[in-house]
């Protein structure tokens, strides 16, 4: 009995049925392979290279008249078209690419099962081909020269475009239909959604600095202007009818580099003082008219979140806001540094008082003033904000807080529950909670 033999190597097997096709058929192969290899890189250059070009580029098409340029604008000016366009080109030239060398393949082992590992071989160099020629090295290309990338295939995407008007159309359109009920069907992730995650993926190697940061950017754009600002009794604001010589001596005692000037009550303020507008007039005698270097005062309402008021001291090119309640009067005073403070933490310039507005007596102890915003007390003691949202109404600091949890101003010694705290009034006076000693119990 005759005993099987192993199959020669599949480069011989391959060298042997190649000589056995015609040199015209593999001519014909080789220069449609090529031609489309060509073309595949010429279509995903372009795509790189339309997209890519800046304002500086555009503006050099527009002032040159020529008919390319002018396709290039135009094709442009129907970005969704245009890319509708390359897409179906790009896809169609790929497709050509893989049915062609597969019936190359089939012309060569026909349907034996034995020669897979040829398949294989000429499988991999297609796709390498593919990714390499047809991908990679033009894209760099058109991403370094992508005007004359962009000029070169002009032409034909306009006609292609044309020509698969019909189709780009109709994908334009489910495109849109997607977009739609994406838009309409999509997940509303909230705010503690996000900082249980921002526990979940920070590690140990994670500084408490950092998660500070992370958890300010996080619910930045939940807080307002009533939750960050200076409130009223702390603000250091000068009179109107002031003479030179007593403005001066405030503002050294001040070390505020931005005074609000009012008339009659804080309610009316005229203005705000830059103190670099003084520099040049400190040797004048006290009947200089120094009202006349007051700036526009920004009015800024309580209710306005604090991520657009940013946005509002870039554009407007200030530092500082005013914060009016619903009358007019005037609730507050909110800066830039304010602002920044809620994502980086406590900025203490040479001139801020060093003392902190607590004093922690143990890990669950604390003293607070009870001016301390809510929002600040929160962070002392490592709670969301959003805890005392059903029972704070209209009050943003600690000692308002307490008001509307007791109904009533409550007398010195007295103790207050909510949830987890205790609280303890230490001071207070005929109008306001002064002091207030806080006990955070351990959770169950």
């Amino acid at each position: 009995m005759d005993l099987p033999t192993d199959d020669p190597e599949p480069s011989l097997t391959l060298l042997a049925q190649l000589s056995e096709l015609s040199p015209s058929y593999l001519i014909v192969n080789l220069v449609a392979f090529i031609l489309l290899v060509v073309a595949s890189s010429l279509v995903s250059g372009s795509e790189v290279a339309f997209f890519s070009l800046s304002s500086n580029d555009l503006a050099d098409l527009e002032n040159s008249k020529t008919k390319v340029n002018k396709a290039i604008l135009s094709l442009l000016d129907r970005k969704r078209q245009l890319l509708a366009t390359i897409l179906i080109l790009n896809n169609m030239v790929n497709i050509a690419i893989v049915t062609l060398s597969t019936f190359f393949t089939w012309s060569l082992v026909g349907s034996k099962t034995t020669e897979g590992k040829i398949v294989v071989i000429l499988s991999a160099v297609v796709t390498f081909i593919i990714l390499f020629f047809g991908e990679v090295v033009p894209k760099n290309f058109a991403n370094q020269h992508n005007v004359r990338f962009a000029q070169t295939t002009a032409r034909a995407l306009f006609a292609f475009e044309k020509i698969f008007s019909p189709l780009s159309s109709l994908l334009i359109s489910v495109t849109n239909i997607i977009e739609k009920n994406v838009e309409k069907k999509g997940h509303n992730i909230t705010v503690d959604e996000l900082n249980q995650a921002l526990e979940i993926t920070t590690g140990d190697d994670t500084t408490d600095e950092e998660k500070g940061i992370l958890k300010g950017i996080v619910n930045f754009s939940t807080l307002s202007v009533k939750q960050v600002m200076k409130s009223r009794m702390d603000i250091t604001a000068l009179d109107i009818e002031m003479d030179f010589h007593e403005l001066m001596d405030k503002i050294n005692k001040s070390g505020y580099s931005r005074i609000p000037i009012y008339r009659e009550t804080v309610d009316k303020i005229e203005g705000i003082l830059y103190i670099k507008d003084l520099i040049g007039h400190i040797d004048k005698e006290e009947d200089f008219s120094w009202q006349t270097l007051l700036r526009p005062g920004f009015f800024v309402p309580e209710n306005k979140k604090v991520d657009t008021l940013l946005k509002d001291f870039q554009d407007q090119r200030v530092h500082m806001a005013i914060v009016v309640d619903e009358y007019g009067g005037t609730s507050g005073l909110i800066t830039l540094e304010d602002i920044i403070e809620e994502i980086v933490g406590e900025i203490n310039d040479e001139f801020d008082d060093e003392e902190i507005a607590y004093n922690k007596l143990d890990n669950s102890t604390f003293v607070f003033e009870g001016k301390t915003s809510l929002n600040d007390f929160c962070k002392v003691v490592g709670v969301e904000p959003a805890l005392f949202d059903s029972v704070k109404g209209e009050s943003e600091s600690l000692g308002g807080l307490l008001l509307e949890l007791h109904n009533k101003l409550p007398r010195a010694g007295e103790k207050i529950h909510f949830d987890r705290f205790l609280f303890t009034i230490v001071a207070v006076d005929l109008r306001r909670i002064k002091r207030v000693r806080v006990l955070l119990k351990p959770t169950a």
